[in-house]
This record gives structure tokens, sequence and C-alpha cells, in this order.
């Protein structure tokens, strides 16, 4: 008989909404489901968020995150980082973990380049997910860094890569109302063109949407990463 071979899936923004997890029933145990930012389920720190991550970390398939621009990080930065699969992350509780900024994990058989994180603009109006106290860009040098070393060390080569915002090349494609241009947009440009890879999936603009049959907006969908899809733009 055949072994199975565990799959990776791809979702958008889940901003702390179980209900997503509800279109989750076709992921077998040992699967993976990674969220492309803004996971908003680490808000508070309270005993009812705890138990709630406890439950979640308790699903047969691994869910895994890169952070996105609406997460309360001081809470997030609380949980232990280790290395998990080739790359640093943090483990919240049982199989949920964040995938921290420029690392590659290799799932099954496939190399994952992971880059959270995204540009916040002061200017607009304070919302209830959006802490006034965070500095409009919040990536930090060494993140950036970080992210072309780890290209190096697979000789610029990788299967996937997940991140919250898009490169700018592509947000300005999109044309859509919130395609900022910010520093972290242009370095994802720079990370693009130091490395091969199959497909790129971002969650930031809340659509889904095959832009080219490389990159891959996504929100509520989840979506298998080897799924062949034609672009519709």
């Amino acid at each position: 008989m055949k072994k199975y071979e565990n799959l990776i899936y791809i979702t958008g923004d889940t901003h702390g909404d179980l209900s997503r997890f509800k279109k989750a029933k076709r992921l077998k145990k040992g699967d993976f489901l990674i969220i492309c930012g803004d996971f908003g389920f680490i808000w508070d720190g309270s005993k009812k968020e705890k138990r709630l991550l406890k439950r979640l970390g308790k699903k047969k398939y691994h869910i895994l995150f890169v952070d996105g621009i609406h997460e309360n990080f001081n809470e997030l930065s609380s949980y232990p980082e280790e290395e998990w699969n080739g790359g640093r992350s943090r483990r919240i509780s049982g199989n949920l973990r964040y995938l921290m900024r420029g690392e590659v994990f290799t799932l099954g058989k496939k190399r994952i380049l992971t880059f959270g994180g995204g540009h916040i603009d002061t200017s607009a109006p304070e919302t209830n997910d959006q802490p006034s106290e965070l500095p409009p860009e919040i990536q930090k040098e060494s993140e950036y860094r970080n992210g072309l070393r780890a290209l190096a060390e697979h000789n610029g080569s990788v299967d996937y890569i997940v991140s919250h915002e898009a490169p700018s090349k592509i947000a300005e494609f999109l044309e859509l109302p919130n395609s900022d241009k910010s520093r972290v947009n242009a370095y994802l440009d720079i990370l693009g063109e130091s490395c091969s890879f199959e497909r790129w999936f971002f969650g930031y603009h809340h659509i889904n949407r095959v832009v080219t049959s490389k990159y891959y907006a996504l929100f509520d969908r989840i979506m298998r990463a080897d799924d062949i899809i034609k672009a519709n733009n």
C-alpha cells in the first residue's frame, strides 16, 4: 500500500474567525494548513483565549501561520522560540505554530520560505484590531537579512513563498485601493528576484484571486498548494 504523503494547504487572513476551520474538513492527519497573516487568535492572553488555542492545537493537522499587521506582537513573542523542520518558529500549542520571518521550512518534500508582517498606515483611523502603539514599519533589518541568508543556504531555490503582503509589482498589478507600496513590498520584490520558486501566496488584500500561474491572493478560500488553477487576471 502506498504511504500517504501529507499535503500542504494555504488560506488567507483568519482574524480570529473559527468558521474558517469548518472548510478544512478534507485535511487529513499530519497535513499542513498555512495562514497568510492576521491570524487573530492571539490577542489578549486571557484564559478563554488560551483554551481556544489549546483546542486549535489539538487538530489532527498542523495549523501554521505567518504574522500580518493586526497582531498582538507582545503576546506572540511570549511563546517559546524553537527550531522546527529547518526554520525558527514559536510553538503556540500542540500542532499550532507561528512561522517566523525570513525562514525556510521543509514540509514533506516541499521547502517554504516565510515572511510575515507588513506596513501599517498610521494615518488611517484607528480600529479595534490595529494597535496604535505599533511603528509604521514592523520589520527589523535582521529579518530582511535573514530572508536572504536563508535563501542562500538553500541555493536560492524554494518551492513556495508565503507572506502577508505581496511584492510591489504584484500589488501594483492588482490596482486595489489598499495596494500601497512600502519598504516591505520592495523587499519582497528583491526576495522574489533572489530565488527560483513555484508559487507565492499572500493574504493582505482579502481577495481570492489567481494573479498569475505563480502568484495567488487568498482570503477565505482554502487552497491545496499544488492545485493547478488557471490565472483569472
